[in-house]
């Protein structure tokens, strides 16, 4: 199998590479990244790869697959030309997620709309991935009707910026960096610019995915994201109305049978726990306002699962699927 990553340097790109090998995908690789990044050299299978220039010739050749995390405006120019060659794109930027037409993908919900597809395929933003990997099965079996949500997110979610940022503050450097105010010992209640309806572009990105990655087109949804001065991992506080009458042991059972989900029972799980966890975890859970609703912690690893991890899965399913 031959697959490009284009990104490869970069913080995603880099944990590409590890998941791909972690998941065992026996491929041929090229890498592509800036100018400022070609001619580095990474590693794959304990192989040196080294890193190439993208240019627009780049991705006319034939990949299997192409993987891409260089952001939105890399991924509008280039992405066209790879699919125009025949490629299949997994895209890990905003730059797609709400084209219709483009899959915007959880293999473990619906991961079906890949079958016979090829072309670009949209990775949903962090924080929604680890969220609807709980909340789904729970709709499967009472009927999902509202959701409020509020996230932690940490500043590698920013990329290599945020975590620079973070780090210089946490040394006494006074630089407010890439955030709006002082992360380090704060938290800021921002993520992307304000709408013109008092939410965060963060804020709509949750709201809107959630709906189209679970089919709810009219599922009730507000959430509130708030950056906080963790390195890695994002957590979320998530309150669940449904349709149908609940109970928290088999809630707590649904959770821990459900796929890319770590369930922990009489205890809590923290960002700092989540090592080199692929899964969405879900502690905390509880009666909500009544017995139609539930009240749950959930933490995920935004590199992993939110970025990388989502994407590698994607690769495997439209593999699977289209074999």
């Amino acid at each position: 199998m031959k697959i490009a990553v284009v990104g490869a340097t970069g913080e995603v790109g880099r944990m590409m590479l590890t998941c791909l090998e972690e998941f065992r995908v026996e491929a041929q690789l090229d890498l592509f990244a800036s100018e400022r990044s070609a001619g580095q050299t990474l590693y794959f299978n304990d192989e040196s790869i080294r890193v190439q220039k993208l240019e627009e010739d780049s991705l006319k050749q034939r990949y299997d697959y192409i993987l891409m995390s260089a952001g939105g405006a890399i991924s509008k120019s280039y992405a066209p030309i790879a699919a125009a060659a025949g490629n299949t794109i997994i895209d890990n930027s905003s730059a797609w997620r709400r084209e219709q037409g483009i899959p915007l993908v959880v293999p473990e919900i619906n991961g079906s709309e890949l079958k016979g597809y090829s072309g670009i395929v949209a990775n949903p933003n962090c924080s929604t991935i680890q969220m609807v990997l709980a909340l789904y099965p729970l709709h499967l079996k009472y009927g999902l009707s509202k959701v409020v949500v509020s996230t932690y997110q940490s500043v590698s979610g920013s990329g290599h910026k945020g975590i620079a940022t973070l780090e210089k503050q946490r040394q006494g450097i006074d630089d407010d960096g890439i955030y709006p105010e002082r992360i380090d010992l704060n938290v800021i209640p921002q993520i992307g610019a304000f709408m013109d309806n008092g939410y965060s572009q963060e804020e709509d990105k949750m709201q809107y995915e959630t709906q189209r990655i679970m089919s709810l087109t009219e599922l009730k949804i507000c959430a509130t994201t708030v950056r906080v001065p963790v390195l890695y991992g994002h957590s979320e506080t998530v309150y669940a109305e449904f349709e149908r009458e609940v109970d928290v042991c088999e809630a707590a059972s649904v959770l821990a049978a459900a796929p890319s989900i770590k369930y922990h029972d009489n205890t809590y799980f923290t960002p700092i726990q989540l090592g080199k966890s692929n899964d969405s975890h879900v502690s905390r859970l509880r009666c909500g306002v009544d017995n139609h609703s539930l009240a749950f912690w959930n933490v995920g690893n935004n590199v992993r699962l939110g970025a990388a991890t989502n994407a590698v899965r994607i690769l495997l399913k439209h593999r699977e699927l289209n074999a």
